[in-house]
């Protein structure tokens, strides 16, 4: 299964460069699961046609930059904001699997029309997640998870369409689902764990193969 990943962008101003970047932890997580990893260029003349291309199967939305559409952001990249808002239309379109990772659930509930406010304190820390008893057997092993953001989704901030699954103490979003699509969303970084977990291999996999969309 051809699982497509985007990249963080990264300017290097001694060599005059915007470097495409991707964290190599991704590739062993990902082949953990039996899963092939395309990393996805940012500077795409067609991204939904190359998406179409080379197959994906599903979409990895990963961490790294803040949206250039928030007050001020640092570390923009407006490529990168083009190329995942198009690899969403792209996979609605086609009922294609999404997970986003931090930043990644930051542009996915953006994008379906939701909020994020300034959070602190959630910089390279761990701390608890709340689940209820109606969050769905794909996140109910999460108890404590990695955090590396600054940006985050309030309770009353949630897009229509998403359903929250895991909260931090302080109520703010830390996962969620979509409401049809095979479409979920969390703050923590698996790829960053180590040894990986299995809860998060768990998560990757109902997603990515067993999880329909609910039309």
């Amino acid at each position: 299964m051809r699982i497509g990943i985007t990249q963080r962008v990264e300017i290097i101003s001694s060599y005059g460069e915007r470097r495409d970047c991707l964290d190599q932890q991704w590739v062993p997580f990902l082949e953990a699961l039996g899963f092939i990893p395309v990393p996805v260029p940012n500077r795409l003349s067609n991204i939904r046609q190359w998406a179409s291309d080379v197959g994906l199967e599903g979409v990895i939305l990963s961490g790294g930059n803040d949206l250039g559409s928030l007050p001020g952001a640092g570390n923009v990249a407006p490529e990168r904001d083009h190329t995942e808002a198009e690899l969403l239309s792209w996979a609605e379109a086609r009922g294609i699997p999404v997970i986003g990772v931090c930043r990644g659930l930051q542009m996915m509930n953006v994008w379906l029309g939701g909020r994020l406010v300034p959070v602190s304190g959630h910089t390279a820390v761990r701390h608890p997640v709340v689940c209820s008893a109606t969050t769905d057997a794909l996140f109910r092993a999460f108890e404590e998870v990695n955090s590396f953001h600054n940006w985050g989704i309030a309770s009353d901030g949630v897009a229509e369409s998403l359903i929250p699954q895991c909260l931090s103490t302080e109520g703010e979003v830390e996962a969620f689902l979509h409401h049809r699509l095979a479409w979920a969303g969390i703050m923590w970084h698996p790829e960053r764990e180590d040894p990986f977990r299995e809860a998060d291999k768990h998560l990757f996999t109902g997603i990515f193969r067993g999880k329909p969309c609910r039309h």
